[in-house]
């Protein structure tokens, strides 16, 4: 079983941010510690972020991109289209990953099982073996300090990576302009 990763997305007042660390674990071994597991869609207007099998990302990624171009990037109808495939798809459904698909104004989880979540405070979300870490430590930056998004992720998934074992300090942030930090 492959245990990885943690994503953490905020759609702030001023800017959209995702980022993700670069660790892959296979059982008790770190098989790569710079893996990217973030990307930009939809010409650099959607951020997404993967949990799970890095092939199966690429899969899933283009998928959900193929539903961004014929939905001409409503996110809210590319979601909802491509879980309903996600699901039904026998091979991709037993998938035990997780996407966070966002733009300005709007942050989603996707799973295989047909699973649309807006968080409900619509703002943050977090997936992964570290995701539960990062959203608590975002949700007391974004209460108790004014930390920018970019600054305020970045911070929130070293929290993340002090404390899961399957996190690292590899952190990779992308924003809706596409610029990588």
């Amino acid at each position: 079983m492959f245990d990885a990763t943690t994503i953490l997305a905020y759609k702030g007042k001023n800017r959209a941010v995702i980022g993700g660390d670069g660790q892959v674990t296979f059982g008790n071994s770190v098989l790569k510690a710079n893996a990217t597991k973030i990307r930009t869609l939809y010409n650099g207007k959607i951020l997404a972020g993967f949990a799970g099998s890095t092939a199966d990302a690429f899969n899933l990624f283009d998928m959900f991109e193929d539903f961004l171009e014929a939905k001409k990037g409503d996110i809210l109808k590319s979601v909802v289209e491509f879980s309903k495939a996600w699901r039904k798809d026998k091979v991709l459904r037993r998938l035990e990953a997780m996407m966070i698909v966002l733009n300005s104004e709007h942050i989603f989880i996707l799973t295989g099982n047909g699973d649309v979540v807006e968080p409900e405070d619509g703002e943050i979300a977090s997936i992964g073996s570290g995701g539960n870490f990062a959203i608590s430590a975002a949700r007391a930056l974004k209460k108790h300090s004014s930390l920018d998004e970019e600054a305020l992720v970045r911070e929130s998934l070293s929290i993340a990576a002090d404390l899961c074992i399957y996190t690292n300090h590899n952190i990779k942030i992308l924003s809706l302009d596409g610029e990588d930090k």
